[in-house]
């Protein structure tokens, strides 16, 4: 089973055609070897979406999806080579309904795709972003609990560690970056998740799967590792390969992140 997450940062935009050259995330998905897909930031309701994934439904995808609770932001989704069995949205009268948190059983695993919010610092926002943490870290709890195959994957919106972010030095009090953030991380891995990224990329810088669009951040590889896929103990230790499939140039982007793949057997 071959599982991909990426923030496409708007699915309507990624699926545009920019340029001969960029045609955007459509071919990405009909030439990609992923058997499931994990999107986040589709920033799309449920009509939208199936409207902006037309082609690739028609060529045989399955769609789950959770759409936003205010038009324009948040949005998940997961797309299947395999029958989806069933679904799930995170239990939480807070959350439940944003758009931020799907389960799907497929093929006897259970994949769910998360996007944690964008924080700021002392602000109202961040302490939403900490109260979704909190309500994450329960579903994961029990999850983990249940005995059974899973991957948690998605945008985080946290660099764990000083090896997870370029300019480490320069975001120590930005949301994302945060103490409490990266204990948070720490702490939910110490239950027995395993981010299989930095498990089998041990003691290397990145690799990143975030650049910001300005200036040349993308071409000098200044950017955050926030996009995991936390694995039951089990899964994990299945996991023969992690990727980031980095675009080739600036110009080839149709987001900005870029798609991580974890290879299980």
């Amino acid at each position: 089973m071959i599982v991909t997450t990426i923030n496409v940062n708007g699915v309507r935009a990624a699926v545009r055609e920019r340029s001969e050259k960029n045609r955007g995330l459509l071919p990405w998905l009909a030439e990609t070897s992923a058997d499931v897909v994990c999107l986040q930031e589709t920033r799309a309701d449920d009509e939208q979406l199936a409207k902006a994934l037309a082609p690739a439904l028609a060529d045989g995808w399955r769609l789950a999806s959770a759409e936003p609770h205010i038009k324009g932001r948040s949005g998940v989704a997961i797309l299947s080579r395999h029958p989806i069995d069933d679904t799930r949205l995170i239990d939480s009268e807070e959350f439940g309904h944003h758009g931020r948190y799907l389960e799907a059983d497929i093929a006897g695993l259970t994949v769910a795709s998360v996007y944690v919010q964008t924080g700021e610092a002392g602000t109202a926002w961040q302490a939403e972003k900490e109260r979704f943490m909190a309500t994450l870290a329960d579903r994961m709890g029990k999850l983990l609990a249940s005995g059974s195959d899973a991957v948690v994957c998605g945008d985080w919106n946290i660099a764990h560690t000083e090896a997870d972010i370029k300019n480490w030095k320069a975001n120590v009090k930005r949301s994302g970056f945060l103490p409490g953030e990266r204990q948070w991380l720490t702490d939910l891995l110490a239950t027995g998740w395993v981010d299989v990224m930095r498990a089998l990329h041990p003691g290397v810088n990145g690799p990143y799967s975030w650049w910001t669009w300005r200036g040349r951040a993308f071409d000098n590889d200044a950017g955050w590792r926030i996009d995991y896929h936390l694995a039951t103990p089990g899964l994990a230790a299945r996991a023969v390969s992690a990727r980031v499939e980095k675009f080739a140039a600036y110009e080839l982007r149709w987001t900005d992140h870029a798609p991580v793949t974890v290879e299980f057997r």
